[in-house]
């Protein structure tokens, strides 16, 4: 379909790729992968003929159709969804027009026995035909199949765009590509605004649809599901894998150590030839093999070992200040735009150190609520921000807030402060910003270079409450490794709004779940969550919303969702009253608290010990009695508090279940 020959790329004096050849055949699926600033978004502009190389060819067949949606797109406001996504059947809409018109010049026309009249049968015939073929009468069912596919709603269809937010918008646009049906489809992170379930739902398209694709994508669950076959953009290189992303994984590790040892191997000849070069140089008796031995060295061709990219981003949260036992309380809390509902009866409580996940549709609350606990919007109910607390908030459009003008440099000297501007070049290091990358605009960063940028400027004051809201957008696989260890080893207490499985899958302990107005809590991990879901796929996930939100025959709201998860927002009558619950979870805090004083002083006990220990092993101390009696009243007083801990411990549990 594509074919791409001899291909070199080059910004400034750095080539991005040279000499790169492949083939785009059909029913491909290729995973573009690389780090940011790669190429990936440049090589998927070149395929669709935005873009000129520097050097090489790309042929693309003349009757091939190409659709490709880029990371950033200029969207149109003056039509309703329907209308925008109908600008997908532009050519049927065209060939209807001329089948009409031919059906009223048949009419109109009486010259039944004529050559003319007979041409324009025929033609009124095969443009017909083509009609029928293109499945043109389906156009509307299947326009509504994509839109629900991706999460609308038959209620938005006939509402403006401008009243949906620069994702959704993204969404009408990807609907309208599937909807044309191009023979390849290039897609720059299709995923990153989209949720969960409109995920696994393009991962099921694009697996039945006849196109070609080439897709870069930094969810590594989808671009899994969804490839079957590779292509790495690496240090200049293109490296073509046969294979879906995991198996190309285990490849190139294979592939580098094989060519490792092969080098390794390589250079410990070439070595001792030059060392036999060096001994017999100056030898008479020696002179033929000594000639014989530079003829080889120099007829040998270097064994090139596949660079690793080393410079993934580095990241270390700073040392905070302890902030209080409940950074985030919320009690009855709810929101209105108008009279629409965002969510009610909102009941929740954080603990220090917990990381938690928001997961549910765009459009459910989740940034609408972080919103609330970031005090940037109104809203109804009791909303408590622990003692102590010092917020790091990472928006969705952080990168885009951004000023273009300056460069990586000049954006982190303007917000750093004291000491820390002493180091700002180290720190761009650390981030793959070293050198001459920090002279760079932002203007002409990736989207994953910015979203890099925005989190140093996160970083460079201590906080001990973070608030993520999609952070992982447009980050490559590896800094979002980087990220999720830095999250784990965090010592405070972290919110995390994302749709990507497996940057949550390990890193939360904690998912509250939105969704019909609600917000339900479900202890244990993302994929804990969705087996308590009892569903084998994600794509089941929506219809369980759905009929969560469709009322019971009786007429009334069900008070559970009939799958163990317990209603946040709504706390069952049936079990407890409002007051009765409220009292119980003043009773689990006041416990909790309990228990951790309790381990508190075990430890200071404990380092006391030690203490003495290390002084009571110096000959000098041997016989100090203070010491001596010290550590007996210490031992005995750990001892107590010991018996103490276990049995509040038990209280807790008891509490707990």
């Amino acid at each position: 379909m594509i074919s791409v020959e001899s291909l070199h790329v080059e910004f400034g004096v750095k080539p991005l790729f040279t000499n790169a050849s492949f083939v785009v055949n059909d029913r491909d699926r290729i995973a573009l992968v690389g780090k940011n600033g790669a190429g990936k978004s440049t090589l998927l502009k070149i395929l669709c003929g935005l873009q000129q190389p520097t050097s090489g060819t790309v042929s693309v067949p003349n009757d091939t159709t190409i659709g490709y949606l880029p990371q950033v797109m200029v969207l149109q406001d003056d039509t309703t969804v329907r209308e925008e996504a109908q600008k997908a059947f532009a050519d049927v809409t065209k060939m209807k027009e001329r089948i009409d018109a031919l059906n009223r010049e048949l009419s109109e026309r009486t010259d039944y026995e004529s050559e003319s009249y007979l041409a324009l049968i025929e033609k009124y015939t095969t443009e017909h035909e083509r009609y029928q073929l293109m499945g043109a009468e389906g156009c509307e069912a299947e326009l509504e199949r994509t839109l629900i596919g991706l999460g609308f709603n038959r209620d938005d269809f006939n509402r403006p765009t401008c009243e949906f937010s620069g994702g959704w918008r993204m969404r009408i646009e990807l609907a309208k590509i599937l909807l044309q049906k191009p023979d390849v489809l290039l897609l720059d992170e299709p995923t990153n605004h989209l949720d969960i379930e409109s995920i696994q739902w393009l991962e099921q398209f694009l697996a039945q649809s006849s196109s070609a694709v080439v897709l870069v994508s930094h969810d590594r669950a989808f671009i899994n599901n969804v490839s079957n076959r590779t292509l790495e953009i690496s240090c200049g290189r293109i490296i073509d894998y046969k294979v879906k992303y995991n198996e190309y994984v285990e490849l190139r590790k294979e592939r580098r150590e094989q060519q490792l040892r092969a080098f390794e191997n390589q250079q410990k000849e070439m070595a001792e030839m030059r060392q036999f070069i060096e001994r017999f140089r100056y030898q008479a008796t020696k002179a033929v093999q000594v000639q014989q031995k530079i003829k080889q060295l120099e007829k040998m061709v270097p064994i090139e070992v596949d660079e690793v990219d080393n410079s993934a981003m580095h990241l270390k949260f700073p040392p905070c200040l302890r902030s209080g036992d409940y950074p985030v309380i919320c009690e009855d809390v709810r929101k209105d735009y108008g009279q629409h509902t965002v969510f009610s009866h909102v009941t929740l409580t954080i603990k220090r150190g917990e990381k938690v996940a928001f997961v549910g549709k765009n459009g459910e609350g989740k940034s609408t609520l972080v919103k609330c606990i970031m005090g940037e919007i109104p809203f109804d109910g009791n909303l408590k921000i622990g003692h102590n607390i010092q917020i790091g908030y990472f928006a969705q459009n952080q990168a885009q807030l951004l000023d273009e003008s300056l460069t990586v440099f000049q954006t982190i000297d303007n917000v750093a402060k004291g000491a820390v501007r002493l180091r700002i070049n180290d720190i761009l290091g650390a981030f793959m910003f070293g050198g001459e990358a920090s002279d760079k605009k932002v203007k002409v960063l990736s989207g994953g270079e910015r979203s890099r940028l925005a989190m140093i400027r996160l970083l460079l004051e201590p906080v001990n409450l973070l608030i993520l809201d999609e952070p992982t957008n447009h980050l490559d696989m590896a800094s979002k490794d980087v990220l999720k260890e830095a999250i784990k080893a965090f010592d405070g207490t972290a919110i995390i709004v994302s749709h990507d499985r497996e940057f949550l899958d390990g890193l939360v302990t904690k998912v509250y779940e939105f969704g019909g107005g609600h917000v339900r809590e479900h202890l244990g991990g993302i994929y804990d969550f969705l087996q308590s879901k009892n569903i084998s796929t994600l794509d089941e996930l929506g219809s369980i919303v759905r009929r969560e939100r469709t009322p019971s025959p009786t007429g009334s709201d069900s008070q559970s969702d009939g799958l163990g998860l317990k209603p946040v927002s709504q706390p069952s009558q049936k079990t407890e009253s409002y007051a009765a619950h409220k009292e119980r979870q003043k009773q689990l805090r006041k416990a909790e608290k309990a228990v951790e004083d309790s381990e508190r002083k075990i430890n200071d006990m404990e380092q006391r010990l030690k203490e003495l220990d290390n002084l009571l092993m110096k000959p000098e101390n041997a016989a100090n009695m203070e010491f001596v009696t010290e550590y007996t009243s210490t031992k005995k007083a750990l001892d107590e508090e010991v018996a103490r801990w276990e049995k509040l411990s038990e209280e807790l549990e008891q509490l707990s279940n």
